[in-house]
């Protein structure tokens, strides 16, 4: 059965603004020169929009803004910008988003129209779903993978992020993570078909 969201296939149940208090960040701490966790708040807002039309392709998507807060400080100390689409064709959930260290990536992979859960992926080395990134990260911290697994039920959303880093501090891959649990505090009207 068909429903007014159809075309924004699974994001339609990320439209809002959505908080979280128990972010954790697992990564490299260069001042102190030894890998530890980071708790942090979190601000995720999700604006519907479409479509956009490639030829015979037409996109629904999400216009992305998060930012982090590091508990007990007023400037985050991470923020992203970018769009979440959806090709229902191929069955294609997207994220390209831009983080002002100088680097962006294009994730992706297959969902199902109302699956409630996915991953998307992207390659440093791909052409298809892929990292792009300064020469100062190429030399220092390069990342080479990401993986993004994410689930929303009701008003609650979940996610489980790693980063896969070619870092001169390290012989092996660091694996940089972060997670959080976030609550809906605010919906957007999914606009009808065009």
């Amino acid at each position: 059965m068909s429903t007014q969201t159809d075309h924004f296939g699974p994001l339609a149940a990320l439209a809002g603004v959505w908080h979280g208090t128990g972010g954790n960040d697992f990564s490299f701490h260069h001042a102190d020169n030894e890998s530890g966790d980071t708790t942090y708040r979190e601000e995720i807002t999700f604006k519907p929009f479409g479509p956009v039309d490639n030829g015979s392709q037409s996109l629904y998507g999400l216009d992305y803004k998060m930012a982090a807060w590091r508990e007990g400080e007023e400037d985050p100390f991470h923020t992203e910008v970018g769009y979440w689409l959806w090709c229902s064709n191929l069955k294609h959930v997207m994220r390209g988003f831009v983080i002002p260290r100088g680097s962006a990536i294009l994730a992706g992979g297959e969902a199902e129209p109302d699956a409630t859960s996915f991953t998307l992926r992207a390659e440093a080395d791909s052409d298809e779903y892929g990292i792009t990134q300064n020469t100062y990260l190429l030399n220092n911290a390069r990342c080479t993978a990401y993986e993004l697994n994410l689930s929303v039920d009701g008003d609650t959303l979940t996610y489980d992020e790693t980063s896969t880093l070619a870092m001169k501090e390290f012989d092996e891959p660091f694996q940089h993570t972060d997670r959080n649990v976030l609550q809906r505090v605010e919906t957007f009207e999914i606009p009808p078909p065009a």
